[in-house]
């Protein structure tokens, strides 16, 4: 069955490729397919950061690590459980944008979002990797600060800076220390 969440094209979302969905790793391909059924069922209008974030917390170990254990990322789930319910509604008639790319009304994805989707591509490319992972998705997503998944973090009591040092500290153990997990 086709989505019911329109697919918003690149050009649409001020990004330069052509398929938000190419470049990404099978695992981050599952995350933005979790975050576009919950969006559809939470009646968002939009993917946007906050979905996302969601979708990776539940299934992504790795991003799971770079919070303050068990409690943090239980009480990110909770506020994100909370949106999901009702929360959230606020959000539901408006469009996430940070102003950096032109708004687009009734599309698949939320400006911020669709920023963050090319972002974390271009995070792996740098890294010389042909594939985004969940912590480039989630790097992405903390950069902006007028992102939905910033402010999720910041009701939750987790510093998105603070993360973000954390995302970029073990990047670079990977690329400069050897490390053979990375």
């Amino acid at each position: 069955m086709p989505s019911r969440i329109p697919q918003q094209s690149a050009a649409e979302s001020g990004s330069n490729r052509t398929d938000i969905d190419v470049g990404l790793s099978a695992e981050l391909t599952s995350v933005v397919s979790g975050a576009r059924r919950r969006a559809l069922r939470d009646g968002d209008r939009q993917i946007d950061t906050a979905h996302l974030l969601h979708s990776l917390l539940e299934s992504d170990p790795e991003v799971r690590a770079v919070f303050d254990g068990g409690p943090q990322v239980a009480r990110l789930l909770g506020y994100l459980v909370q949106r999901s319910i009702g929360y959230g509604l606020r959000w539901q008639s408006t469009v996430e944008d940070s102003g950096a790319v032109p708004v687009v009304t009734g599309a698949g994805w939320s400006p911020v979002a669709a920023g963050a989707m090319e972002d974390a591509y271009e995070r792996a490319v740098l890294r010389r990797d042909e594939q985004a992972s969940g912590l480039d998705l989630l790097a992405a997503l903390v950069a902006d600060p007028q992102s939905r998944a910033v402010e999720v973090l910041g009701r939750a009591g987790a510093d998105a800076r603070v993360v973000l040092r954390r995302i970029e500290a073990g990047l670079e153990e990977c690329v400069g220390g050897g490390d053979a997990d990375c």
